[in-house]
């Protein structure tokens, strides 16, 4: 700061009234702090001051013009201006940032809310669209009612870049960081950068994502961007699952077995070492661990005080107070007894009684090591011995290996006897052994066992898009359409690349008179398909009609890809 405000000496001699060199110096500085504490809006009033202060060709003026409009997505006018105050162009450095990020998204297709500005790659992630914009506005309204903010300046940008090594062009963390620490998305320089579903093995979960994002952004600007990271963090990831219901819905079962783990061994991350970003912690599971902690940090000021408590812990920030003075102010005691009350408030919820696989882990797919499977073989006929590999019990691994082995050989009853073996020992424990399982009941018929298993798996793994696509096959065949709609969008809102999701929401929609969502649905199909409109229409009609159906399904082969279709995105 110091080194950009000297260049203010090097101004004409009209300017260099004492007087004149302090305006300018002080309105910098003005700008800085703006910029610093997330007001774009308050930085820009002050720079058009300076504006007309001093000349347009001095190099401080040039680079917080440049500092500006990267701020507001004008990369083009950045990366021209930030040159012309002799940034040096280095990693780390806005010049560079601005260079990248208007690369990577300089064939992003755009769309809009009222609120919004959505841009992402061509391609399938047209599909995200309408469903992140609805998630957006729906995040935009709760957290006005709830923090009473909405962001002033115009629209907000959402930039969804391919994949982990894009993410860290375009923000402050290193690749090795983002893979460290399963980072998927992040909120920085006003606006939201979010990976693709498609980068992601098994997918994620990307519209609680985008509504964590946002709030990260509406704490940091109504706040002027005091909150520490434990209760950023604490808020985001408390508040995240308002664009869906209520708040505190996003903490899984893995993770408070994870934390009940972490509580047992007494070894939980300290606040003070979440600074500056959970995102640089060692580990992943230390990452999900100070997640989890900070949620019930901020899940306990909730219960306390509602959603005045929270607004009053941000406004005690933001007049200066410290961490620990603004949740005194806000609870009415002490912080060590707050830390006292908070710690018995987690030991007072229901862990897990052994630890559950974790299931939020985010693996990319480049590090899969194989579990991505073809997009050509039929789902639910894939036959995968690799699956159970995270089965911990030797016993249950192996009935549920010779299970597979003879489902390859169709021979489904005695495939269904030994899943049922392997079931009984794990219970809702794995996934993969729940699934499988439940596929074999489906070939069988069993749809009643089959939904019980279906359900029980995601009383442990809630939101889990395979187990969440198999119940909704069985709804759907039932013709139980509101039922089966919950499951096929819990579904895609972990996985909305899987075609099944669109063409059986295209027949829901449909059957419940939902005109324009059908369209939507149908639109989503064509996109991920390259069938034509007319064929999918077919195609949903038809879909689920037959029981056979229930247990393996491919609809992303139902037809050849047209021959103008663009070529398969990076990762799929």
């Amino acid at each position: 700061m110091a080194l950009v405000l000297g260049v203010v000496l090097s101004v004409p001699v009209a300017a260099q009234d004492a007087a004149l060199k302090d305006e300018v110096k002080e309105r910098l500085g003005r700008v800085e702090q703006g910029l610093d504490d997330w007001d774009v809006p308050g930085a820009k009033r002050e720079l058009a001051e300076v504006e007309a202060l001093i000349p347009s060709d001095v190099e401080p003026l040039k680079y917080y013009q440049g500092r500006v409009a990267f701020e507001e997505g004008r990369y083009d006018d950045a990366v021209a201006l930030l040159e012309g105050a002799n940034i040096e162009d280095k990693p780390g450095s806005y010049l560079r940032l601005a260079k990248d990020t208007r690369d990577i998204v300089k064939k992003h297709q755009r769309a809009e809310s009222e609120h919004f500005i959505f841009l992402h790659p061509p391609g399938k992630e047209a599909v995200l669209v309408p469903y992140a914009l609805e998630t957006l506005e729906a995040i935009h309204r709760a957290m006005a009612e709830d923090l009473g903010w909405t962001p002033p300046g115009g629209k907000i940008r959402v930039e969804v870049v391919n994949n982990a090594r894009e993410l860290s062009r375009v923000s402050t963390l290193t690749e090795k960081q983002i893979r460290t620490t399963g980072t998927i998305a992040i909120c920085k320089f006003n606006k939201l950068m979010v990976t693709s579903p498609k980068a992601v093995a098994q997918g994620y979960d990307w519209q609680d994502t985008l509504a964590h994002e946002y709030i990260h952004l509406v704490v940091s600007q109504m706040s002027r961007n005091t909150v520490p990271i434990w209760l950023h963090e604490g808020l985001a990831k408390f508040l995240e699952s308002r664009w869906r219901g209520k708040a505190g819905l996003a903490m899984t079962p893995s993770t408070q077995a994870l934390l009940g783990k972490r509580v047992k061994a007494d070894t939980l991350i300290p606040f003070e070492k979440m600074h500056p970003s959970i995102a640089l912690l060692p580990t992943a599971e230390d990452a999900a661990t100070a997640f989890a902690e900070v949620f019930y940090a901020i899940d306990y000021v909730y219960q306390s005080r509602g959603a005045g408590g929270l607004r009053a812990v941000v406004h005690e920030l933001k007049t200066g107070q410290t961490d620990r003075k603004a949740v005194e102010a806000a609870m009415g005691m002490s912080f060590p007894l707050f830390e006292k009350a908070w710690l018995a408030h987690i030991k007072k919820q229901p862990f897990p009684s052994e630890l559950v696989p974790r299931d939020d882990r985010v693996v990319l797919k480049e590090d899969a090591k194989g579990k991505v499977k073809d997009d050509g073989e039929k789902k639910g006929r894939e036959i995968s011995f690799g699956d159970f590999t995270e089965v911990a019990e030797v016993p249950a691994r192996k009935f549920a290996h010779l299970g597979e082995l003879l489902r390859e050989r169709n021979r489904v009853k005695a495939a269904a006897e030994e899943y049922a073996k392997a079931h009984k020992l794990v219970g809702d424990k794995y996934e993969s052994v729940s699934n499988k399982y439940a596929l074999t009941l489906l070939e069988l018929k069993r749809l009643d066992e089959a939904e019980a298993v279906l359900r029980g798996s995601l009383r442990v793994h809630p939101g889990s898009p395979a187990t969440n696509v198999h119940l909704g096959r069985i709804l759907l065949h039932r013709k139980d359409y509101a039922k089966s709609k919950t499951a096929y969008l819990e579904a895609l809102a972990s996985d909305p690349f899987d075609p099944e999701i669109h063409v059986a929401l295209t027949r829901i929609h449909g059957a419940l008179g939902e005109t324009a969502l059908a369209s939507r649905a149908k639109a989503a199909t064509v996109v991920l398909t390259g069938l034509e409109a007319a064929e999918v229409e077919k195609l949903a009609q038809q879909f689920l009609r037959e029981e056979g159906e229930l247990s393996e399904m491919n609809v992303g082969g139902a037809a050849p890809q047209p021959a103008a279709a663009p070529a398969p995105d990076a990762g799929r």
